[in-house]
């Protein structure tokens, strides 16, 4: 269940990032409220994970999925760049977020 909140806290991070985007600096409402929202959300459910997954594991893999998938969410939605040397940097994460998930033990 713990593996459960932390990947929903990851999401959740990619939602509150995309979302302060959206809000400019907090000069939009909708999106600063769905900020504000998704980050108690995302740090509640890290918080539940966190319970029985070791601090580095569930930070790291926390981390690691808001920044692969704010990446993702900026290249499809914002049309940023995916240059392969940015491209190279998000797999070699997703290669460390697999091998944190293999070395841990909860």
């Amino acid at each position: 269940m713990s593996w459960l909140f932390l990947l929903a806290a990851g999401a959740l991070e990619i939602v509150w990032a995309y979302a302060l985007k959206q809000s400019a600096g907090f000069t939009r409402l909708t999106p600063s409220l769905i900020t504000l929202t998704a980050m108690i959300g995302s740090f509640g459910l890290l918080a539940l994970a966190m319970r029985t997954l070791p601090l580095g594991t569930a930070y790291t893999i926390w981390t690691g999925i808001g920044a692969v998938g704010a990446f993702v969410v900026g290249i499809v939605v914002l049309g940023e760049a995916a240059s392969p040397l940015r491209v190279a940097a998000a797999c070699l994460i997703v290669a460390g977020l697999v091998l944190m998930k293999v070395s841990s033990s909860a």
